[in-house]
């Protein structure tokens, strides 16, 4: 799976000249609903099959289809899914993107790719990171105020301390006892003697200083979302002292991620992401209104269409 970026679309935008094969479905994330995905896919690549004949010899549009066709028996595909799914194929460039939102069924083939769909995701405003930390192991999820999903990050992040650290770990001498907090929460107490605990709390914050700055490099700097901590309340002064991200937003959600439902954790980052997104959207509604007032603005299709020609945008 591929991450939906900035960059991932101007690659899509780069790629002409070429017989460009786009192709978007909602998608359903659980069983037994997912179990009609694949059969939607096959319906789709029949009509893409169809367009092909139009113009190509059946040889031809087979070897067009094939690494379409490939994903069908890819399990990964369809029991990973979230609301939306889109792919792209061009000559051996294949993309295969999850998307948090549903979108309309469309198989294209042109002599550029499809990428409205993407670029109208992309600009929307309700969507969010939230990193998931304690001493021992990071997540890390994307949502919007619809939905809350966790990204698969291992193959590109360590995400535990073991991992990232690995021969700068400190020797553990602790002991480590769960304790069982109110609302289901718990958190880990270290019982250890003088420099003990210290060796703890290095560690700590040489892991919550990797997660921070992997976190930034790999999803925040590309993908440009607000970043929200969730974790116990003691661990985000630390992680805060030691990240540099300036996509993390000042207020973070107060418990550890492991101890709530998914649904939970998306409800309390909604609450808020809320007001930045309502705020986001009052700015560029004042920010039209004074374009517009200065004659920079319209509404007006027509004029919008003569500015872009007249190259005024």
């Amino acid at each position: 799976m591929k991450l939906l970026t900035k960059k991932l679309v101007q690659d899509l935008l780069a790629t002409t000249d070429k017989t460009c094969l786009s192709l978007y479905m909602p998608t359903h994330r659980s069983h037994p609903d997912n179990l009609q995905d694949p059969i939607r896919f096959k319906n789709l690549l029949k009509k893409m099959e169809d367009s092909l004949l139009k113009k190509y010899s059946k040889d031809e549009t087979n070897s067009f289809l094939e690494p379409l066709e490939e994903l069908i028996q890819n399990p990964e595909i369809w029991n990973q899914n979230l609301e939306g799914l889109a792919v792209f194929s061009a000559g051996d460039w294949l993309q295969v993107v999850n998307l948090q939102i549903p979108v309309e069924e469309q198989a294209i083939v042109a002599d550029s790719f499809h990428t409205k769909p993407l670029r109208k995701y992309l600009q929307s405003s309700d969507r969010f990171h939230i990193l998931g930390l304690d001493r021992h192991e990071m997540k890390l999820f994307e949502g919007n105020r619809f939905s809350l999903s966790e990204i698969d990050i291992s193959e590109i992040i360590p995400t535990t301390i073991e991992e990232a650290l690995g021969s700068e770990l400190t020797e553990k001498h602790t002991t480590v006892a769960s304790y069982g907090g109110t609302g289901g929460e718990s958190s880990n107490m270290h019982h250890g003697h003088g420099g003990k605990k210290d060796e703890v709390d290095v560690d700590t914050e040489r892991f919550f200083r990797f997660a921070s700055e992997h976190v930034e490099e790999y999803y925040s700097k590309p993908i440009g979302l607000p970043l929200i901590l969730a974790a116990l309340p003691e661990h985000h002064h630390t992680f805060r002292k030691v990240s540099k991200n300036s996509h993390l937003l000042k207020e973070g959600i107060q418990i550890n991620p492991s101890a709530i439902s998914t649904d939970k954790l998306a409800t309390l980052a909604w609450e808020i992401m809320e007001p930045i997104y309502f705020k986001k959207l009052n700015d560029l509604a004042d920010s039209f209104g004074q374009a517009k007032a200065n004659g920079k603005g319209s509404t007006v299709i027509k004029e919008v269409a003569l500015a872009a020609t007249e190259g005024r945008i």
